[in-house]
């Protein structure tokens, strides 16, 4: 009896033990499941959706699909789960079949899965790589993107050179344009062209692709982060709008995105439907009846952060007006009602990243989400679905309708993670606003430790976002997630500085030409207005973090900031703005930053420049550089870190061979922050 009652008090001990609450941990971060892609059913009964989890022994991730009920309420269930990923899901104009990609072949083809079950039938036998593709509403044809030699003759002809490279004992390669590098890969001299190819009544391919847009010099989609959201079949499926840029040796310096129609059959050439605007323009959509098609346009060339208004354009005309012209937010996604009447598209605002309705007739703007940001989203009919993430909680999938009010009740379809995070305590967190440079109101956001007690201080990770045209909102993050330091027993805070989206185009123009200027200002002010507002707020034991925008700001701070943090985390930061003006590869981003070349303007592109400021340099810094990171390439770190060694400051660096401007592989996720963790740690809890 004693043995039994023993048994019983250790069980309820190790109960109550796994019931206490902790932090949330990198390892928490790594492994949670990713819900993302939604895509309602033509009925708009389901919604097919991609999840993607972490295998660590591959040091990779792995993603499925899955498929939830819009009406019965029914738990969701795995459609396609597979050795290999499934992306891309989309669904066949009868809403019998999904189509995805997958590398289940060997190579990344287009597979179609009937939803009454059975195995996957693969669609596409090319090759080549499919990149992304789409199927055209009337299930007769599909597009689809593939990386080729363009003077080449069909597709084999690109295979066969690849291998023929891949074989050859020199490896040096010529150029004589740029891009010569851009993001991580360098140029191989094969562009992304767009192809058609028509389906039979199983859904398979039953001739040889077309080239749709070959003839152009330019991506389809863009590179290196163009998507299937750059075309688009009309709603007869007879036409395919797509955007590209032709700007032949000037592409390193240019934004100028054209819309370009052409038969979807390929039988004639690509005609240009924005040459008057020598700006970017992008994600055409079609109206239902397919009279008007809507897309995003931008006003300024040079300019990758312009806000992006939306433009409809009547199709048979030509005539083109702007919507909601006044409404002062850059839209993203476009997605039309079912009547025609109402588009619905994303925007971030004030911390947030919400879904909109703008009434076509008279531009009116409702907001149809509120705290937290929107994802991925698709509509049907008038059926709603789209993933939510905040500042506590991954994303999760959600539904609602289009004629619904900021007072109803989205339906959550989804809780992945619940298991995991049963036990998590997540930090609290709160928005707040300050007069900040010029005395502009500026936002950001403070959040305590997960333990936090009353009358306690606690030490600050002070975040810094890049960009610098960007944001810290209210939204989930798996590299830089202010939930991993509140785990830690750190408080974090983040501010909005001029320069940030969602405030405005007027507020995110503010920081071209003045980086280290009213920035700088509204770090110093937001952080200073944090401790007084609110006491839990240990000002003396700070230490500031950043990346890409942020940490050259980590390197401005080391020079301009010199007493204010006990330690700084600078991860791929610029050094030298000459360096970076001369190296990175989209080279209309400093242009733009900066006024001009630095050929032409040098003095703007010396005014904050942090190799200036090395001499008053004394603060402990981490380095952190992924050596494939083109944008601000590996002698920036390398450099920073060389100061720091000169100088005597205490420093050190953590490099990455085969990470670029971000960390993405699970394993150096891990590194990357217990690395950072130990490094506040170091500087600010001894």
């Amino acid at each position: 009896m004693k043995r039994r009652l023993l048994v019983m008090v250790m069980a309820l001990a190790a109960g109550n033990a796994l019931a206490a609450p902790r932090g949330f941990t990198v390892e928490d971060l790594v492994n949670l499941e990713r819900v993302g892609n939604p895509a309602v059913s033509p009925d708009a009964g389901r919604v097919v959706y991609t999840v993607r989890r972490t295998d660590l022994d591959k040091n990779r991730g792995h993603t499925s699909l899955w498929m939830a009920d819009l009406r019965a309420g029914s738990a969701p269930k795995a459609l396609v789960n597979h050795d290999s990923s499934s992306l891309d899901p989309e669904w066949s104009p009868a809403g019998d079949a999904v189509y995805f990609l997958s590398t289940r072949s060997g190579s990344a083809q287009v597979w179609r899965q009937a939803t009454s079950g059975g195995e996957p039938v693969q669609v596409t036998n090319l090759p080549l790589d499919v990149d992304n593709f789409r199927v055209s509403p009337t299930g007769e044809r599909i597009a689809f993107s593939l990386a080729v030699f363009r003077d080449c003759a069909d597709l084999a002809c690109t295979r066969d050179r690849m291998e023929a490279q891949a074989k050859n004992k020199a490896s040096g390669r010529v150029y004589d344009r740029l891009f010569v590098r851009h993001w991580d890969t360098w140029a191989d001299g094969r562009n992304a062209v767009l192809f058609s190819a028509p389906l039979d009544a199983s859904g398979r391919v039953s001739a040889a692709p077309v080239s749709l847009s070959g003839s152009l010099d330019g991506d389809v989609p863009s590179k290196p982060f163009g998507d299937r959201e750059e075309y688009r079949f009309s709603p007869d499926g007879k036409t395919i709008v797509f955007s590209a840029r032709i700007a032949g040796k000037t592409e390193a310096w240019s934004t100028n995105f054209d819309l370009y129609s052409v038969p979807a059959a390929g039988n004639a050439a690509p005609r240009n439907l924005t040459a008057d605007n020598p700006a970017w323009d992008t994600k055409g959509v079609f109206s239902p009846d397919g009279r008007t098609l809507a897309y995003l346009a931008m006003a300024r060339p040079g300019f990758e952060a312009d806000r992006f208004q939306i433009m409809l354009m009547d199709v048979a005309s030509g005539k083109k007006r702007k919507l909601a012209e006044s409404w002062d937010r850059s839209a993203g996604a476009l997605q039309w009602s079912a009547d025609g009447k109402t588009l619905v598209v994303d925007a971030e605002d004030v911390g947030q990243h919400r879904l909109f309705a703008i009434d076509v007739a008279g531009g009116k703007v409702a907001a149809l989400t509120g705290q937290g940001s929107i994802g991925g989203f698709d509509m049907r009919r008038d059926t709603i679905a789209y993933t939510l993430a905040t500042l506590s909680s991954p994303a999760q999938l959600y539904s609602t309708s289009l004629r619904s009010t900021l007072r109803a009740t989205p339906k959550q379809l989804t809780n992945n993670n619940a298991d995991k995070l049963a036990d998590v305590r997540f930090g609290e967190y709160e928005q707040f606003s300050f007069a900040g440079a010029n005395g502009d109101t500026v936002h950001g956001y403070v959040m305590k430790p997960w333990n936090a007690q009353p009358g306690v201080k606690y030490p600050i990770a002070f975040l810094v976002h890049g960009g610098p045209q960007g944001s810290f909102g209210n939204a989930w993050s798996y590299r830089w997630n202010p939930q991993v330091y509140a785990g830690a027993g750190y408080a974090a805070v983040f501010i909005d500085f001029h320069g940030s989206t969602g405030y405005g185009q007027k507020f995110t123009d503010a920081i071209s030409g003045d980086w280290g200027g009213a920035p700088l200002v509204d770090l110093q002010k937001g952080l200073d207005a944090a401790v007084k507002k609110f006491a839990w707020l240990d000002r003396g034991r700070s230490c500031a973090l950043g990346a890409s925008y942020g940490g050259y700001m980590m390197n401005w701070i080391e020079g301009n900031w010199s007493d204010g943090f006990k330690c700084i985390v600078n991860h791929d930061g610029v050094f030298d703005t000459r360096g970076m003006a001369y190296s990175t590869e989209e080279q209309w981003f400093t242009d733009w930053e900066n006024g001009g070349a630095y050929f032409a303007v040098p003095e703007q592109h010396e005014r904050f420049n942090p190799v200036h400021h090395v001499n008053k340099w004394k603060t402990p810094m981490l380095v952190i550089q992924g050596d494939l990171d083109f944008r601000i390439p590996t002698a920036q770190g390398l450099s920073t870190f060389t100061a720091l060694q000169r100088k005597g400051i205490e420093s050190k660096l953590l490099v990455f061979p085969d990470e670029n401007h971000w960390v993405l592989k699970p394993a150096n996720s891990l590194l990357w922050h217990h690395t950072v963790i130990g490094w506040l740690d170091q500087h600010l809890k001894q």
